[in-house]
C-alpha cells in the first residue's frame, strides 16, 4: 500500500513516502525548514520527493548517515539543484566508496542516486538558527542527529523510531547505541522530528522510556542467561516468536539479535 502524505509542523513543511511491508512500516519523512532539506527518502519514492524539492527553495541538504532510505535521492537532487549534500566526515566517505545494499533493503527502498557530498562545515544553520551536529553512532557507524536548540527540536535520524526496540539488524551496535541515546539524552529538547516515526512530542521522555526498555531487556536477558537459558530461549520468554520478516532477511534483523546484544551491555556503565 503506497503512503504519500504532505503535513506541516509549524513552519516545517513534511513529505511521508514509502509503503507498508510485511507488518513493518517502510515509510519514509523527508523534512524542509527554511530552506534546508533533512535527509532526503529512498530512491524508489524519487517521484513525490522531487515535487517535494521542487515545492520551494532549496538551500542546504543535510544527511545524517548514509543508509539507502536516507540518502538514496541525494545524488538525483544535486543534480537537479546543484545543491551539493553535507554530511558527517564518515558519511561523506561511506557514499564515496558506495555501498553494497541487501536485497531485502534494496526492495524495500531501492538503489540510491549516488552522491558526492562534502563534509560538515563546523558552523551550521538553518536559516538564521545555529544548529547542533550530535553525532550518535550505533545504529549505524557514522549516523548524527541535528539540533535546534533555540526550539527544542531534535532530528532524530534512527535513534527513536519507537520506544520499544524488539528487533536488531546485523549492521547495529547495541552498547554503543545505548552510549548515544544517554549523550543526546543530556542535550535539552522536547520534540523529535523523527524519519518514520513523524513529529513526537514529549521527545525527550519517549527516548527516555526507550532507554529505560533497552537497559532493562539487557538486565532480563543477562538474568536469564546466568540462569543457564540459551539466547534462543531467553529471546522466546522476553520477546516472544520471530515474526515472518525475520525469516525473511535470514535473521539478519531479528529479535535473537537483540536478545544476544543486550547480553554483551556492560550495565555497570549506566
Amino acid at each position: 500500500m503506497s503512503i504519500i502524505e504532505s503535513f506541516r509542523h509549524h513552519d516545517l513543511d513534511a513529505l511521508r513516502v514509502g509503503r507498508l511491508n510485511m507488518g513493518v512500516n517502510s515509510s519514509f519523512v523527508v523534512y524542509r525548514l527554511n530552506g534546508t532539506l533533512i535527509d532526503c527518502g529512498p530512491s524508489n519514492q524519487w517521484k513525490h520527493v522531487k515535487s517535494f524539492v521542487q515545492s520551494g527553495p532549496l538551500r542546504q541538504l543535510l544527511l545524517t548517515h548514509h543508509h539507502e532510505d536516507h540518502s538514496g535521492n541525494a545524488g538525483a537532487i544535486q543534480k537537479l539543484t546543484e545543491v551539493q549534500p553535507l554530511a558527517p566526515p564518515a558519511t561523506v566517505e561511506i557514499l564515496r566508496q558506495r555501498f553494497s545494499v541487501p536485497g531485502i533493503r534494496r526492495f524495500v527502498w531501492g538503489e540510491p542516486y549516488w552522491a558526492d557530498a562534502a563534509p560538515l562545515p563546523e558552523e551550521l544553520h538553518i536559516g538564521k538558527e545555529p544548529l547542533k551536529a550530535l553525532f550518535c553512532p550505533g545504529h549505524s557507524v557514522d549516523m548524527t542527529c541535528y539540533l535546534l536548540p533555540e526550539r527544542g527540536w531534535l532530528f532524530s535520524a534512527d535513534l527513536y523510531i519507537a520506544n520499544y526496540l524488539k528487533m536488531l539488524h546485523n549492521g547495529e551496535h547495541l552498547p554503543t547505541l545505548l552510549y548515544s541515546i544517554r549523550d543526546i539524552l543530556e542535550q535539552d529538547f522536547d520534540t523529535i522530528l523523527c524519519p518514520h516515526r513523524g513529529v513526537v512530542e514529549h521527545g525527550h521522555l519517549r527516548l527516555r522510556e526507550k532507554y529505560e526498555f533497552l537497559l532493562n531487556l539487557a538486565s532480563n536477558a543477562q538474568d536469564l542467561r546466568r540462569q543457564g537459558y540459551s539466547p534462543k530461549e531467553v529471546t522466546r520468554k522476553l520477546l516472544g516468536k520471530e515474526p515472518m520478516l525475520a525469516i525473511i532477511t535470514g535473521f539478519e534483523f531479528s529479535k535473537q539479535r537483540l536478545i544476544r546484544a543486550s547480553l554483551k551491555v556492560n550495565l555497570g556503565d549506566h
